[in-house]
């Protein structure tokens, strides 16, 4: 009989933006930026096909590594002057 895979069940769960934040900055090394509700607001309107399942939940299975990407990125953007 196979054991339930707990890490992959906590990836795939549908969660809330506030859990989404909670999770996604847990345990990151703290030179790496911290993600925000505001951010990743941000976030959802740049990649809205990310969200077009399950209602538009986020889960740390399918977006956890693409803020990890784009957010130092969105930060650096935001100091430029205009």
């Amino acid at each position: 009989m196979k054991t339930r895979d707990l890490d992959r069940e906590r990836s795939e769960k549908v969660r809330s933006l506030t859990d989404f934040v909670e999770r996604y900055n847990e345990n990151l090394p703290a030179a790496f930026p911290r993600a925000s509700t505001t951010i990743l607001g941000e976030f959802r309107r740049a990649y809205p096909a990310l969200f077009k399942k399950d209602n538009g939940a986020w889960s740390l299975d399918i977006h956890r590594k693409k803020v990890m990407d784009w957010l130092p990125q969105y930060l650096k953007s935001l100091s430029k002057p205009l």
